[in-house]
C-alpha cells in the first residue's frame, strides 16, 4: 500500500493543470487496473480527466478524486516521506491515501459485481465537469461510499454543510481622484457597504432558521490606479449552510441587496453550489459501518459533522444514501502539515471491504 501511495503522491495533480491531471489519471488507471483486474473508462470533459470502472449493474458507488490543491513543484518543498509511521507529501491525506485504501479493499473481494468506482479530476475546484456524471451514477445506486479523508481521529463524516458562492460586482464611475473626485462614483465605497450588509444576511438567517450559517467575503478587488476613483469593484463570498432552508434563505436575501451609494449599480452572480449532506442520508450507512467495525475489532466508530463540502454532497442531494470520510486517518488537508498515519491504512481498507460486501 505504501508503494502504491508513493506512486500516486509523486505524480503531482494540481487541479488547474489539466496536463498534470491527465498524467495522474493514467497512473490511477494503471494502478486500479492492476488491483481490480480490469481497465477503466477514461472520460475527458472540457480538458479534465476522470476515471471510471463499472462492474455489472451498479448498486454501490465508490467515489473519490485524484486532483489536489498543490501547485506543480510542491514535491520540492513537501517531498514524499515515510518516517515513524507517518507518510507525507502533497495530496497524501486529501485524498490519495483514500484511493489506495479503496483499490486494495476491492482487490480483496471475490467479486466486484454491482460496483461502480469513480475517480474524478476536478473535485478541488467544485466538480464542474464531473458533477453530472456523479449525480447520474448516484441516482442508479442504493449507496455511495466517499473515500475523502476522515475527520479528527478517524471519525466518519456523516454531515456536511452545503456551499454557495456569490460574485458581487459594483459598477461606479471613474474620475481623477485629485482633479475632480466629485465627478466619480466610488465602487469601492459601495463594496464596503455591501461587505457590512452581508453580516446582516447571516444574522437574519440565524435568527429565523437557526445557527450554523456563515457568509465569508474572500477575494476583493477594486480600482485600477492610485489616482483614479474606482469604477468597478468585485467581491467573492463563500457561504456555508447547515440545511437547505438556510441555503434558500441566504440566496433570497443576497439577491435583494440594494446599492447604498447613489449612482452605483450591483450585479450579483453565482448562487447555491453544493447541497447540504444531511445526517439522515448517512444514518443507516454509519450504523452498518459501525457494526462491521465491531466485528473486525475496530469499533466503536465515531462520526462528525464538518463544514467543508465534497462530492458526497451531490450524491446525497439526488437522494442516494451517502457515507463520507472513509478514507485516510491523518490531518492537515491543504496545509503544510498534511500527513497520513500509515498503520491505519490496512484496517481502513478491511473496513471498507466489509462494508461493501454488507451492502451487496
Amino acid at each position: 500500500m505504501l508503494a502504491d501511495l508513493e506512486e500516486l503522491v509523486t505524480c503531482e495533480s494540481y487541479s488547474a493543470d489539466h496536463a498534470a491531471v491527465a498524467r495522474s489519471a493514467r497512473v490511477v488507471a494503471a494502478q486500479g487496473s492492476r488491483l481490480l483486474g480490469a481497465p477503466p473508462r477514461t472520460l475527458v470533459v472540457d480538458g479534465i480527466t476522470h476515471v471510471q470502472w463499472t462492474f455489472g449493474a451498479p448498486r454501490v458507488l465508490l467515489l473519490g478524486h485524484h486532483d489536489t490543491v498543490w501547485p506543480i513543484g510542491s514535491l520540492k518543498t513537501h517531498p514524499w516521506s515515510v518516517e515513524q509511521g507517518v507518510a507525507r507529501g502533497p495530496g497524501v491525506f486529501d485524498m490519495k491515501a483514500g484511493l489506495v485504501q479503496m483499490f486494495h479493499a476491492l482487490a480483496s473481494l471475490p467479486s466486484l459485481d454491482g460496483l461502480c468506482v469513480l475517480v474524478t479530476g476536478d473535485e478541488e475546484t467544485g466538480s464542474a465537469t464531473s458533477r453530472p456524471l456523479i449525480e447520474d451514477t448516484a441516482r442508479r445506486c442504493s449507496a455511495t461510499l466517499v473515500l475523502e479523508p476522515s475527520a479528527t481521529g478517524g471519525a466518519l463524516k456523516t454531515s456536511r454543510k452545503g456551499a454557495s458562492l456569490y460574485d458581487i460586482t459594483v459598477h461606479g464611475r471613474a474620475a481623477h481622484s485629485g482633479l475632480e473626485p466629485e465627478k466619480g462614483v466610488n465602487a469601492a465605497t459601495e463594496l464596503a457597504h455591501q461587505l457590512l450588509a452581508l453580516e446582516g444576511v447571516a444574522d437574519t438567517v440565524t435568527a429565523s432558521i437557526g445557527p450554523g450559517t456563515t457568509l465569508t467575503p474572500t477575494v476583493l478587488r477594486a480600482g485600477t490606479s492610485s489616482n483614479t476613483v474606482p469604477a468597478r469593484a468585485e467581491m467573492q463570498v463563500d457561504v456555508r449552510v447547515p440545511n437547505t432552508a438556510a441555503q434558500e434563505a441566504v440566496d433570497r436575501l443576497v439577491r435583494t441587496l440594494e446599492p447604498r451609494v447613489q449612482g452605483t449599480r450591483l450585479h450579483i452572480g453565482g448562487g447555491p453550489h453544493q447541497p447540504p449532506l444531511d445526517a439522515d442520508a448517512s444514518r443507516d450507512l454509519f450504523a452498518l459501518a459501525d457494526e462491521q467495525a465491531a466485528q473486525l475489532g475496530l469499533g466503536p466508530l465515531r462520526q462528525a459533522a464538518v463544514g467543508g463540502a465534497s462530492d458526497g454532497n451531490y450524491t446525497a442531494g439526488v437522494g442516494c444514501p451517502t457515507l463520507d470520510g472513509l478514507g485516510a486517518v491523518g490531518d492537515g488537508a491543504h496545509a503544510d502539515h498534511e500527513h497520513v498515519v500509515t498503520a491505519a491504512l490496512p484496517p481502513r481498507a478491511r473496513l471498507l471491504a466489509r462494508l461493501v460486501e454488507a451492502l451487496r
